[in-house]
């Protein structure tokens, strides 16, 4: 696969969101706000707020799920209202927990992710508490005591750490999510197929992962504004990205929405 093939996803991602408007804009809309109350909670303990911004990148793909169901309603010339939201996010409840590639891998899915981000939150706190040489509760306290602290390495550890989690994470979600939301097919299957396509891809995925990061932090650097698009694209970029590299037609689909 060729190195420019995430700016192919993120531009059918734009087409995607302009196609859909206003229903794709909301999920960027809400996320946005969710980070502004983050600012608004944590402004004052600026390593708090640094590991619960990093820790949402970690549940972002689940964050991400209707925005897959959209671009796959659009893939199958579906028509894409509110309902198909609705149906998106209720749809578990339709299922049984322990069905083999039921809705339910979703949800399960989702709250190792949202346990792995939470993790991460107190990992990062903790280190940051522990090792910095004085107390971290503005942007300019972590600018000068992690990122510019002498001899420490704290900032180093820091993103290691922070790179140690991820790694795997992306590995495991970077597909998975939109192959269980278009197909029947178990968790850990979905996993080890996310974990194929990383192996097959290495130098493509490792360039998806880049922009990913570049994207987010523009957004944060636009004091969230950016995210408001950015979001939407990248959640139908990452449809996009699965539809190409994953074959899964030997797989049961699940239903298209209403």
């Amino acid at each position: 696969m060729a190195l420019s093939a995430p700016l192919r996803w993120l531009a059918l991602g734009w087409q995607d969101m302009v196609r859909a408007r206003w229903l794709s804009l909301s999920h960027g809309i809400a996320l946005a706000g969710f980070g502004l109350v983050l600012l608004i909670v944590a402004h004052r303990q600026f390593w708090l707020l640094a590991g619960a911004f990093s820790g949402f990148l970690v549940v972002a793909p689940v964050l991400a799920t209707s925005l897959y169901a959209i671009s796959r309603a659009l893939a199958h010339r579906r028509p894409v209202r509110l309902a198909l939201l609705r149906e998106t996010w209720l749809s578990w409840q339709q299922s049984r927990f322990a069905e083999s590639g039921g809705y339910w891998c979703l949800v399960q899915f989702g709250v190792l992710l949202a346990l792995a981000g939470t993790g991460w939150v107190m990992t990062s706190a903790a280190l940051i508490t522990l090792m910095a040489p004085a107390p971290v509760n503005a942007p300019i306290d972590f600018l000068r005591h992690v990122v510019l602290a002498p001899d420490n390495f704290l900032f180093e550890t820091w993103l290691f750490m922070g790179g140690v989690l991820a790694a795997p994470i992306f590995a495991s979600s970077v597909v998975s999510m939109p192959l269980m939301l278009d197909r029947r097919i178990p968790l850990m299957a979905a996993v080890l197929t996310s974990w194929r396509v990383v192996q097959a891809n290495p130098a493509p995925m490792a360039v998806w992962a880049a922009l990913i990061m570049l994207l987010v932090l523009i957004g944060f650097a636009t004091a969230l504004l950016a995210l408001v698009v950015l979001v939407p694209i990248l959640g139908h970029a990452s449809w996009h990205a699965y539809d190409e590299m994953v074959d899964a037609s030997a797989l049961p689909q699940r239903p298209l929405g209403p």
